[in-house]
Formats: C-alpha cells, sequence, structure tokens
C-alpha cells in the first residue's frame, strides 16, 4: 500500500503493509477557486438564523471582523473580498471597519505574514492588526462563566456595533470542534481566560476531546464566554477538503450555524478503527497547520486515540518554524518522567504552554513518540522526551524495536479525521 502523508507544502510517500488501516474522512472533493467563491457569496445571501446580512448590519457604525492566524489554512483571501463587497453594498464604509486576527497565545503577526494572510489590497486597505492576549490593559472585564473562568476580550471588540467570525470549521483535539466561539475565546481573550480555559483540571476531562461538544467542559465554557459578547452576531465558515479545497461553506449565528454544520461535518470525519494500533503513522495535515511542533502536537494526540499502551507513534511533521513555542519546549525537557512534568503543570499552573505541553505529556505516559522533520535538531527532541528519525523508513525501523509491529493505521489527514476505536 503506497500512502502520501501531507509534509509542509509537499507530501512524504512511502510503502506500507497491505493490511495497514488508512484512516480518511469521507469528505466529498472540495470545489475550484470560481465554485467556491459563488458558494461562498450565496451562503452570505443566505445565512442561517437571519433574514440577511444586510439587515444586521443596518445602522451600524463599527464592525469589527475576526480571522483565523497563520496556523490555519482559511482561505481568507477568497472569503474577505467577498464579505466586504457585501458590506459594502449597504453603506458600510472602508474605515468603519477594522479586522483582527484572533491569535489567542500565538505570537502578534508581522507586516509580512499580515500580507500572507489577506492579500496585499486588503492590508493596505483596511485598518489590520493581531489580538495581543498579554496586554491587560485592553481588555474589559464581562463576567464570570460557570466554570469560573473570569472573562476579559479585546476591547475594540467589545465596543463594536457589530463581530463578524471568519473561520474554519475541522476537529479541535480538546475543544471538539475549532471555528465560531473559539474566535472569542481564546481569540480575542486576556492570557488568564485562555489559561484557565485551557486549564489542567479542563483538558483532563474525558470529554475534552475531538468530535465532541456535548459535556465537553472546554467548549460550553468557550461558548459561555463568547456569548457575553453581544455583538458577536455573525459567522462566515469553511469547510475543507484534504486538498485544502472548500467542500462547504455558511454563514449565519455563530451558535445554530456552526453546531448544525459541526454536526454535519461529524458525518464525515469520525472514523471507527476496528483495532489498536501497534504503530500509527500520523502528520499533522501539512502547511500551514505543521508549520511548528507546538501545533503538530494535535496529530499526535489524535493519533494517541487509537494506539495501544506501549504503542508507537510516528509522526511526520515539517516544523519550519521549530518547535514553535520556547516553554512549550521547556516544559516537555524538565523531566524525564512525564508523570513529573504532569505533577509540576497541575501543582503550578497558570503556564505558559501548559496545555499543550500537559496533553503531549500524558501521550507519552501511554505512547512512545517518533517525530520525523527537519526542522527540528535531534537534541531538541530528545530533550523532550520524543525520539527523532530523519526519515519515515528510519522511523519505522526504530518503531520496529520496541513494538511488534503487526497492527499498523495510518492517519495522513492527522487532526483532520476523528478516529474512534468501534
Amino acid at each position: 500500500m503506497r500512502i502520501r502523508f501531507p509534509y509542509g507544502i509537499d507530501c512524504i510517500e512511502t510503502e506500507l503493509p497491505e493490511n495497514t488501516f488508512l484512516v480518511l474522512s469521507r469528505l466529498p472533493p472540495g470545489f475550484n477557486e470560481e465554485e467556491a467563491k459563488n458558494i461562498i457569496d450565496e451562503v452570505i445571501r443566505a445565512p442561517m438564523g437571519f433574514e440577511s446580512l444586510e439587515s444586521l448590519v443596518k445602522e451600524h457604525k463599527n464592525i469589527t471582523m475576526l480571522i483565523t492566524d497563520k496556523t490555519r489554512p482559511t482561505p481568507n483571501k477568497l472569503i474577505l473580498p467577498i464579505l466586504l463587497r457585501h458590506l459594502h453594498s449597504v453603506g458600510i464604509k472602508k474605515e468603519m471597519i477594522k479586522i483582527i486576527i484572533a491569535t489567542g497565545l500565538h505570537k502578534p503577526h508581522t507586516q509580512s505574514e499580515i500580507l500572507e494572510l489577506v492579500g496585499r489590497e486588503i492590508a493596505s486597505e483596511y485598518e489590520i492588526y493581531s489580538h495581543n492576549a498579554e496586554d491587560r490593559d485592553n481588555h474589559v472585564y464581562l463576567g464570570k462563566t460557570s466554570f469560573n473562568t473570569k472573562v476579559y476580550v479585546n476591547r475594540v471588540v467589545v465596543r463594536s456595533d457589530l463581530v463578524i467570525g471568519v473561520g474554519l470549521l475541522e476537529p479541535h483535539h480538546f475543544a471538539g470542534y475549532s471555528g465560531g466561539r473559539k474566535l472569542i475565546l481564546p481569540g480575542v481573550s486576556s492570557a488568564e481566560t485562555i489559561w484557565h480555559n485551557h486549564s489542567f483540571k479542563m483538558l483532563s476531562h474525558p470529554k475534552a476531546v475531538s468530535g465532541v461538544l456535548e459535556g465537553n467542559p472546554v467548549h460550553e465554557d468557550m461558548v459561555e464566554a463568547a456569548k457575553m459578547v453581544r455583538s458577536y452576531r455573525f459567522i462566515v465558515h469553511v469547510i475543507l477538503d484534504r486538498e485544502k479545497r472548500v467542500v462547504r461553506a455558511f454563514s449565519g449565528d455563530p451558535y445554530e450555524a456552526y453546531r448544525f454544520n459541526a454536526q454535519w461535518l461529524s458525518k464525515y470525519v469520525v472514523v471507527p478503527i476496528p483495532f489498536e494500533a501497534d504503530v500509527s503513522i500520523v502528520s499533522n495535515a501539512g502547511y500551514p497547520l505543521d508549520r511548528n511542533l507546538y501545533q503538530a502536537n494535535k496529530g499526535i494526540v489524535s493519533a494517541s486515540r487509537v494506539t495501544r499502551r506501549g504503542g508507537v507513534i510516528i509522526l511526520l511533521a515539517e516544523c519550519r518554524d521549530g518547535v514553535g513555542h520556547e516553554h512549550f519546549r521547556e516544559l516537555l525537557s524538565m523531566s524525564k518522567n512525564p508523570e513529573e512534568i504532569l505533577k509540576y503543570i497541575e501543582k503550578n499552573e497558570p503556564l505558559r504552554d501548559q496545555d499543550e505541553a500537559q496533553l503531549l505529556a500524558q501521550v507519552l505516559l501511554k505512547n512512545k513518540v517518533i517525530v520525523v522533520t527537519k526542522g527540528i535538531k535531534h537534541s531538541v527532541l530528545e530533550e523532550m522526551n520524543l525520539i527523532p528519525a530523519s526519515t519515515i523508513e528510519e522511523s519505522l525501523e526504530l518503531a520496529c524495536r520496541y513494538v511488534e509491529c503487526k497492527r499498523i493505521v495510518a492517519i495522513p489527514e492527522g487532526p483532520y479525521v476523528v478516529p474512534i476505536l468501534q
């Protein structure tokens, strides 16, 4: 069986045994660019939960658009011109619109990264900048959720007449699915708010996993926080295939339209697996999601769900930006015992990057993890309790030293699918 694993903007292709269980979503192929533009235009004209976008924006004087950051493949260059055209057609002028990159705790974007994200024309004609979760003075306190999360949100967002979220609906390794309420929390919330939502207790909950919304405390806390931003009234989201082409687009209410389409997506991305794997091979779905190890941890967590205790996970990720988060590296390097790392996080939280460190440490209690990458030195991976390999062939050879490689699962789409044991 010859399988292609996305890796950066390219792929790694390899031969695997014929009995390898291949995990692929059942999403239909996406549309070409012109067809996708027409579909996005149509759904903006006919949103779920509203008569029209035009009726919603009537008499509003300042509008804030939230977009995802450089680690997400949201086709902003496709969506934004269409959405902006609709706004301008009902009298909304350029100076009435702000675009904020909902970075959460990720680094603010450079000017070149903003250009890559939205294109030169939009970057030059609209006010656009990154959210900064560390700037406490630029946040407004809105209250507490039932999970005791103190909700501080970007001041500009809170004071806007209308907030529109432009994003991507896909599985998320602890929030269930991405998009929707995530553009508010963590997107434009303060560090304190994000840390509480991503706390040790929240991420230890058995339902804080990919593909689960009902009973997932991380998701439910996000929804409560987002609803405190009363001006957050409209979203435009897409669903992408493995080639990152638009399969489906939708707009409307940030909660009802979101939930309806998450249920639709689950029919295609939740994939039953007939056995626990001795070895699972996973990518992080290529660029931009595999641009650093911090993000690529999503693929590891996804694979661990169907890998037996004592089994091996092989991650294929380019990591052109290296580890990506220095504190994530420090936490995973503090001990050779993952249990000690978890105890330290629980005792000393909140800690920067503790969420991904906790999730990876939990995996390391169960599985060995081999990482195939050219973006991180082998010595750094070893410090982080990971096993480095230069090629997929080398990684398979290493894996078969640790376990009997009888049952192999291949997950080329990484976090974009939800593998579950039958």
